[in-house]
């Protein structure tokens, strides 16, 4: 069971944003099936500024990580505050009382019965959370516990021109698929490589912070390589030092193609498309195959040829 808590609040009195609700709505579309239409997470979601009230929020909270579930992930977008450790600001904010504080939700989520703890925030000064408020730079994170947060603790997050964070613009991008691995699989990790890579050193920087065992994919979409032929890289290579050689039989435009190696080949030159595989002493896979040479695994190979040895995919 995965259950997801999405908070998006643009109505502040005085101080109104413009794109966390369609964050909000972007990041539940996301979230709720897998690429393939597979059901993902079960979301609640919150918009409304009647809903986004500090006991409204705090009860919701509560409930997502009161209860046992494979995964409990909790998404906001809003404004956000430094005053006192951090705030998630709530739609009934006022002075001294600003909404939530980030402490207060580390206590919750820390105290979890989850098996994995999300924590995903596109606010100002979302760096904060899981920073224990009497000590700064030290971390108070329990087993299993993700944060991926838009902003460092002392940096403003912002709204990107096309109706969306910044942060979370690419976060979206990311789970569509731009951080999938060859199977497939968008994980926290590799959301947040996807992120850190498209902002530059003078923009606001994404933190992530973690305390795993192991990543869950948050989303999948449907693998680079289908995995009944990724799992073929044993047979084609029994040793990972190995090599694969080639003749001119493999080229399907040769006269003396042979219709059993030209789908070998073709199934090779898909890996090598997607960096599994690499031609030796020759610059294309073609003229290796012209050529009478050979093929070989790469460092990416290596590491999905020890997958399917393990029976791991």
């Amino acid at each position: 069971m995965r259950k997801a808590l999405v908070i998006g609040i643009d109505e502040y009195p005085g101080n109104p944003l413009s794109g966390c609700v369609n964050d909000a709505y972007a990041m539940k579309s996301v979230l709720e099936t897998d690429a393939t239409g597979s059901p993902n997470f079960d979301v609640k979601t919150v918009t409304d500024p009647s809903s986004a009230t500090k006991s409204n929020v705090r009860r919701l909270i509560e409930d997502l990580f009161g209860t046992e579930s494979d995964v409990a992930l909790l998404y906001f977008a809003g404004h956000g505050t430094d005053l006192r450790g951090g705030y998630l600001v709530t739609a009934d904010a006022t002075n001294y009382d600003e909404g939530i504080s980030m402490d207060e939700i580390m206590t919750i989520a820390n105290r979890s019965r989850a098996s994995c703890k999300i924590i995903i925030l596109d606010c100002c000064y979302s760096g904060s959370m899981g920073c224990s408020p009497n000590a700064e730079n030290i971390t108070n994170i329990c087993d299993e516990m993700i944060i991926l947060a838009a902003s460092r603790n002392y940096e403003s997050a912002t709204e990107g021109e096309d109706g969306h964070g910044v942060f979370t613009s690419l976060l979206v991008d990311a789970l569509q698929g731009g951080a999938a691995d060859i199977r497939g699989y968008i994980t926290a990790g590799s959301a947040y490589a996807y992120i850190d890579s498209a902002l530059g050193p003078w923009e606001q920087r994404p933190i992530f912070k973690a305390n795993v065992s192991k990543f869950l994919p948050i989303r999948t979409v449907p693998p680079k390589i289908a995995l009944d032929s990724l799992r073929r890289i044993v047979d084609y290579f029994p040793k990972p030092q190995d090599k694969f050689n080639l003749d001119p039989t493999y080229e399907d435009t040769t006269e003396q193609a042979d219709e059993s190696n030209v789908k070998i080949f073709k199934e090779l030159q898909r890996y090598e498309s997607e960096g599994l595989v690499k031609p030796v002493d020759s610059e294309h896979m073609y003229w290796a195959a012209m050529e009478s040479k050979s093929c070989e695994l790469t460092a990416l190979g290596f590491h999905y040829w020890r997958l399917a040895n393990k029976k791991r995919i």
